[in-house]
């Protein structure tokens, strides 16, 4: 067992921007580190390439030739961010006693990571990097993103408010995360579920340093859906209770219709369609409901493909 061995994994897509200011400031911080003696001198800096189009991987491997405190991982296909990082988590827990995940755009404080550090060697298994304000984001962005953390919460997932993938886990915390198997992840969900000994480190989150983000609105809505689905069965259970509802309101509108017809105020064949267009509409989304929260069981417990499948591992002990 290495004492106190610190991997940062970092997931890449198409950054060859950003990736040689991104690799010089994580190195700096783990040198400093190492020579604070708060680390050991087996620590690493773990780059995951995500199917990048562009040189990514190959300054990934130059970066490893260069120096031995780059390692990186060469995934064989695109398989999207969270399987990326959790590729990274867990080939580094092999080697790790703790994993600092962060993205490749800096925007995530790395000055924080020494503060996430003492509170693994204070006995901490979790340590959460929470943006302190989002003063620095559009109305927009930040009306969303607010939306986006109580709608999960209100959903059942207990995710942290204003922490996105920038977090300290022990060995024995990624362990942990290991044992659950779902395809469609959401990271921010899962972790939270872990338990174990958890803080938080609070952080203002700067400028993308190069390049574009990788999650324009379009990726951010997709990724809201998958945590969405991924961690709650409220969205079927409001379909079955939509269907309750209108069923109630069209036996309403048949009492309605039968007074209309008896009284002579409505045209012939107006109520039979409209009790029936009401009635039928309430059962089909009744019968949906009903059917989809079989489904919903069946989707959360029976994924079992493959979430990543590694190229290549540069490693000073392993390189396949």
């Amino acid at each position: 067992m290495r004492d106190n061995c610190l991997y940062i994994v970092v997931p890449c897509y198409n950054e060859e921007d950003a990736l040689p200011e991104t690799a010089k400031q994580l190195l700096e911080k783990l040198m400093f580190l190492i020579k604070s003696g708060k680390i050991s001198k087996d620590s690493r800096i773990m780059f995951v390439n995500d199917g990048s189009k562009d040189k990514t991987w190959d300054l990934i491997a130059d970066y490893h030739k260069e120096c031995k405190y780059f390692t990186g991982i060469n995934l064989s296909r695109n398989r999207g961010h969270q399987n990326a990082l959790l590729a990274g988590l867990l080939t580094a827990e092999k080697y790790a006693d703790m994993i600092v995940s962060m993205d490749a755009d800096l925007q995530d404080d790395i000055n924080a990571v020494d503060e996430m550090v003492d509170k693994y060697l204070e006995g901490c298994d979790i340590v959460y990097g929470v943006r302190k304000d989002r003063s620095t984001d559009s109305f927009f962005k930040r009306f969303t993103a607010e939306a986006f953390y109580r709608l999960m919460n209100w959903m059942g997932a207990n995710t942290v408010f204003n922490h996105a993938d920038y977090r300290l886990m022990s060995k024995r915390a990624v362990s942990a995360l290991g044992e659950f198997k779902e395809v469609n992840l959401f990271l921010r969900g899962i972790v939270t579920m872990i338990g174990f000994r958890t803080d938080s480190v609070y952080y203002e989150r700067g400028k993308r340093i190069a390049g574009e983000s990788k999650y324009p609105l379009k990726k951010m809505l997709s990724f809201a859906f998958e945590g969405i689905t991924s961690f709650s069965t409220k969205p079927i259970r409001m379909i079955t209770a939509l269907g309750f509802g209108v069923f109630f309101i069209s036996i309403i509108m048949l009492i309605y219709a039968l007074i209309s017809y008896f009284t002579g105020n409505a045209v012939a064949g107006w109520a039979s369609m409209v009790a029936s267009v009401w009635a039928i509409g309430g059962l089909m989304l009744l019968s949906i409901g009903i059917v989809g929260e079989y489904i919903g069981k069946l989707y959360m417990e029976t994924k079992a493909r493959p979430r990543f499948i590694i190229d290549e591992i540069l490693d000073d002990e392993r390189h396949i």
